[in-house]
């Protein structure tokens, strides 16, 4: 079975909860500050599963879920973001992709990251399902 783009496609992907998310980034804060530099992410604690991870080209935006679509929610199985790619700390190591939100195994893995949309207004990043 391939791999969908939108891991709420797939009935076998189905660790995630529907949490609704809207949280807005100001990129002039320092906090932030990294998300101006193409090839960055930032993990954001407190929103969706498991946190929000949101990286930048120097072009576009993406959001993601935090929590691997691929385990059930543990300590584990939160994303840390390192660049445009990030890896859950369980035991398979589990690596995606923050601009396809696509696991970089090529190992059975059948859910892709949880996307969230981005609208950008001057310096504000509003991030939403």
């Amino acid at each position: 079975m391939a791999c969908s783009s939108n891991s709420n496609d797939n009935p076998q992907c189905n660790y995630l909860l529907d949490i609704g998310v809207n949280f807005e980034i100001d990129l002039s804060l320092p906090e932030y500050s990294q998300l101006n530099f193409a090839g960055n992410s930032l993990y954001i604690p407190n929103q969706g599963n498991a946190g929000l991870i949101v990286a930048t080209t120097g072009s576009a935006f993406y959001a993601w879920d935090a929590a691997d679509p691929n385990h059930a929610l543990s300590a584990c199985s939160v994303i840390e973001p390192k660049g445009l790619f990030g890896g859950c700390g369980c035991d398979d190591d589990n690596t995606y992709d923050f601009i396809t939100g696509r696991p970089q195994q090529n190992d059975g893995l059948r859910c892709a990251l949880r996307n969230y949309r981005i609208e950008r207004a001057g310096n504000i990043l509003i991030i939403f399902n």
